[in-house]
């Protein structure tokens, strides 16, 4: 027997993943978990046995319910699931999925669609963070058609423009959670800045790097990444995250100077280079650059308007609102926003062996089911 369960695949920003209900989906978070393992196919490299697209950008998945927030429409819970590995980790944010929540929530029926554009309010129950979505609904429909374009994804489609409002101290409650702009570890400057994203900002020079290889040439220096971590390690700590050996935050941002932009960067997650860059990270590097003496804002340089953000497939725009503290001097952000597009690619059910829900309630239902009766017939009367 297999348990099927309502999904919709959709394709968010670069991102791919599953959407589920959260009513759709077991209550306890351990069982979730093996849920969602068997979902997509982990721990395995090639996820065959699931619907993960063995990627870290495609082994996501997004959890939708109406939101409990007095100020907002929506509950979004993000789940990165390992490939390799029997991880499920929802401490982070996923800014490109996030990109399909508004288009899910419509057709879902979890929120009415304006004549037009519909704004929805988002909250990443991971972060906390509210997050406001603007989805172009024509005649009350969620269209996927238009003339916008991001790197990463090939073709256009309708905008859906993300502001993120209060992102600031996403995970750790402050926007510099060490109290610095910049400090040393293993003799590397490094910002440890947490904006929508807990990240960990470097000069990639500093490490050996010109900031401008492909992901595949990061890729294929097991050496450099190994030092990355084990300081990626030491920030999580300084952050008060803990023990992050098995958290995918904070996040790296490898930097060096533009060539048309304002900044290059690349982006691991944390052992691999992103193809193309995340949302959360791009607005957490954005806010960075605009806030003096971090080792992003030496590379940018001054300037004003939308940063942007080279990356390997391209680049990201970021608008930021960034100022002081009246009085005080002390940097804030007031927000960021950017577009992404969207796309719903499947809409269905995934199947999973039923041992690993067995509390799904169509097992509870056949376990308090009286039994057959038995057929009590003499022996040899058939014959």
């Amino acid at each position: 027997m297999q348990i099927r369960i309502p999904c919709v695949l959709m394709r968010g920003g670069t991102s791919r993943g599953p959407f589920f209900l959260a009513s759709d989906l077991p209550q306890d978070a351990a069982e979730r978990d093996r849920v969602l393992l068997a979902v997509m196919g982990s721990p395995h490299a090639l996820q065959v046995d699931g619907i993960g697209g063995a990627n870290p950008l495609t082994s996501k998945v997004a959890i939708i319910s109406p939101s409990r927030h007095p100020d907002a429409d929506i509950d979004f819970l993000f789940a990165q699931v390992a490939v390799d590995r029997p991880l499920v980790d929802t401490s982070p944010n996923c800014g490109n999925m996030l990109a399909g929540v508004g288009p899910f929530a419509i057709e879902a029926g979890l929120v009415p669609a304006a004549d037009g554009e519909t704004r929805i309010r988002i909250q990443n129950l991971n972060t906390g963070a509210l997050i406001d979505a603007f989805v172009q609904t024509p005649g009350g429909e969620v269209s996927y058609e238009g003339t916008s374009a991001i790197d990463g994804v090939a073709g256009f489609a309708a905008p859906i423009r993300l502001n993120f409002l209060d992102a600031a101290g996403s995970k750790t409650g402050a926007l510099f959670p060490t109290g610095q702009v910049i400090e040393a570890i293993d003799g590397v400057e490094v910002t440890l800045v947490d904006y929508a994203m807990p990240m960990m900002l470097l000069d990639a020079a500093s490490v050996g790097l010109a900031g401008n290889e492909t992901a595949e040439a990061i890729d294929a220096m097991p050496g450099v990444l190994a030092r990355i971590e084990t300081m990626r390690r030491q920030a999580g700590l300084r952050m008060g995250l803990g023990d992050v050996a098995d958290k995918v935050i904070p996040k790296v941002g490898l930097l060096s100077a533009p060539t048309f932009g304002t900044i290059t960067s690349r982006y691991l997650v944390p052992l691999q280079c992103h193809k193309a860059h995340a949302v959360t990270g791009a607005a957490c590097i954005a806010a960075a650059s605009r806030i003096p003496g971090t080792v992003a804002a030496r590379l940018a340089g001054a300037g004003e308007g939308p940063v942007v953000i080279e990356h390997p497939s391209g680049r990201i725009d970021i608008d930021i609102d960034a100022g002081q503290v009246e009085g005080e001097g002390t940097p804030v952000i007031r927000s960021a926003a950017l577009i992404r597009t969207a796309r719903r690619v499947f809409e269905g059910n995934v199947l999973i062996p039923a041992e690993v829900w067995r509390s799904h309630p169509s097992l509870v239902a056949q376990s308090h089911r009286a039994p057959e009766p038995r057929d009590t017939c003499p022996a040899g009367l058939y014959l």
